[in-house]
């Protein structure tokens, strides 16, 4: 005699393997918009060279703002004309030519490895760096190991103070916020 029951299962393994894929793809999804997202704030967060808030120009910038304010003075005294002004002032030492940018573009994205490449590339907006990190995390898989570096021989010292821009550093600020960075992703993609 044939059992009601017969051909069905009574197990949950379809159920199981499509949960696990639809979970492997949230997985993958989070940890490359993890990726890009450590990335853009370590970009984000990278100082652009200014020659006026360089050291060797703080006394200029000093003495140039005080010019500024006693020609506003002599305008505001009636001893100056509008759009006259005392012909008096500092440079700004700079380089012949000199650009912000390049720390900005010289970070870089690696899998199993650090890419430790530099480019004399300058682009102060950081977009050249942000499309290699999204372009080369398109082949990242979970479990892989990323690094994201930039391996000019300043970035040692603006990390740890050097520039006012960024006081705290990059690297620093971004792995306080990681865990933070991660909830968020996780949250966005959770199966």
């Amino acid at each position: 005699m044939a059992s009601k029951y017969a051909g069905l299962k009574g197990d949950f393994s379809v159920a199981i393997q499509a949960f696990a894929d639809q979970a492997k793809e949230a997985i993958e999804a989070s940890c490359r918009e993890i990726i890009i997202k450590v990335g853009d704030s370590l970009i984000t967060m990278s100082p652009v060279g200014d020659p006026d808030l360089w050291e060797v120009n703080k006394t200029s910038a000093q003495y140039n703002q005080a010019v500024a304010d006693h020609n506003a003075a002599l305008r505001k005294g009636g001893r100056l004309s509008p759009g006259e002004a005392l012909k008096d002032g500092m440079d700004i030492v700079a380089p012949a030519g000199y650009v912000g940018g390049r720390f900005r573009n010289n970070w870089m994205f690696g899998i199993g490895s650090p890419d430790d490449s530099t480019t004399e590339e300058v682009d102060s907006s950081g977009n050249k760096s942000r499309a290699r990190i999204s372009e080369g995390v398109i082949e990242f898989q979970a479990g892989e190991v990323a690094y994201i570096t930039n391996s000019l021989p300043y970035a040692i010292p603006l990390e740890f103070g050097h520039s006012t821009q960024a006081p705290n550093g990059m690297v620093r600020v971004t792995v306080a916020r990681f865990q933070q960075i991660v909830l968020d992703t996780i949250e966005k993609h959770k199966v």
